[in-house]
């Protein structure tokens, strides 16, 4: 596969899956410490994958789970924020300057901080009250967030799920390098396709939103320097659907759980204006050792594996290096 170091990749996702007793002894120190409230910090990519356990929270829990935006909390704040406040940050660097300053003021409301990141001597993990440390450049974060948001909603009575989840965790390096494998060829394929799109839409809902605006800004946006617009599946019919053409490049990011038929909606509606619509299902993958209900949990892992592929072959037949930026750590601001 191209660009694909299976065995750094293999090892990365299963250093995050290990973490799971140290999450859920955190988990059960910060229960008894009387933790009442979890705000997950993050800037970019790491506030976006964030949303589909502020969502994972709020279907099931009455438990205050909310992802915010480091920036905006250092000068807005948020009514929850106190000592009994959990703040979890993310970042595979440890270096992330919005992130960094959100740690300090979290800790000066008093607030219990954890962080999850590569590494362990970085200016966020010796910053934090709670470092887990997974393997260097491990990506994307979603294991340990739900494994954390899971641990608490199951001690809460909340998530019976909870243990058959973390069981079938492990088999999350074979599910995914597997998918990446298969994905392979439809990745070369849309890449030759669309060398020369300029302009693309992008649709997801339910715990793939948060994905779907990753990959519109962070991938196509930053690392390729593409116009994209993104919509929520659910928002879809109340505005965006107005900038649909008969060639426009539309990317469907579809998953498995509940909020499904309101991504199939809006998939129906696309291919009824445009020819160029490319749907990415979890749907298609294997995805050996999980369960019907936990394939649904795991969907934004997938498709950030089967989207890898695509970014990658972008990235050739573009010419487009994905660590080129002009802005982003280059200029500052």
């Amino acid at each position: 596969m191209l660009g694909f170091d299976e065995t750094a990749f293999r090892s990365q996702t299963a250093s995050a899956v290990a973490l799971r007793p140290q999450i859920e002894q955190l988990v059960d120190d910060l229960l008894a410490k009387g933790i009442d409230n979890v705000l997950l910090v993050g800037s970019g990519g790491t506030y976006a994958q964030a949303w589909p356990y502020e969502l994972f929270a709020r279907e099931r829990s009455t438990l205050p789970v909310r992802a915010v935006i480091a920036a905006e909390l250092v000068v807005a704040g948020d009514a929850l924020l106190g000592e009994r406040t959990a703040a979890v940050f993310t970042s595979v660097s440890g270096t992330t300057e919005d992130v960094i300053s959100a740690i300090e003021f979290v800790r000066g409301a008093g607030a219990t901080t954890i962080a999850f990141t590569g590494h362990g001597d970085s200016p966020i993990a010796l910053g934090v009250d709670h470092a887990l440390i997974s393997e260097p450049k491990t990506w994307p974060f979603d294991m340990q967030l739900l494994l954390l948001v899971g641990r608490l909603l199951e001690r809460r009575g909340e998530f019976a799920g909870y243990a058959s989840l973390a069981d079938e965790l492990v088999n999350l390096p074979d599910a995914l390098v597997a998918a990446a494998e298969q994905a392979e060829p439809l990745a070369a394929a849309f890449a030759e396709a669309h060398k020369d799109t300029d302009y693309y839409f992008l649709i997801g809902g339910g715990p793939l939103w948060g994905f779907t605006y990753l990959y519109s800004m962070c991938i196509l946006e930053e690392m390729q320097w593409l116009r994209t617009t993104r919509v929520h599946s659910a928002e879809f019919f109340h505005g965006s659907l107005e900038l649909l053409e008969e060639h426009t490049s539309v990317l469907v990011f579809q998953g498995e759980d509940r909020t499904r038929p309101l991504t199939d909606r809006a998939e129906a509606f696309a291919k009824r204006i445009t020819d160029d619509v490319t749907v990415f299902d979890t749907r298609d993958y294997a995805l050996e050792g999980f369960s019907p209900e936990n394939r649904a949990l795991i969907a934004p892992i997938v498709l950030d594996t089967v989207m890898g592929r695509v970014s990658k072959h972008l990235e050739r037949v573009r010419d487009h290096s994905l660590d080129l930026r002009r802005y982003y750590r280059v200029m500052a601001y």
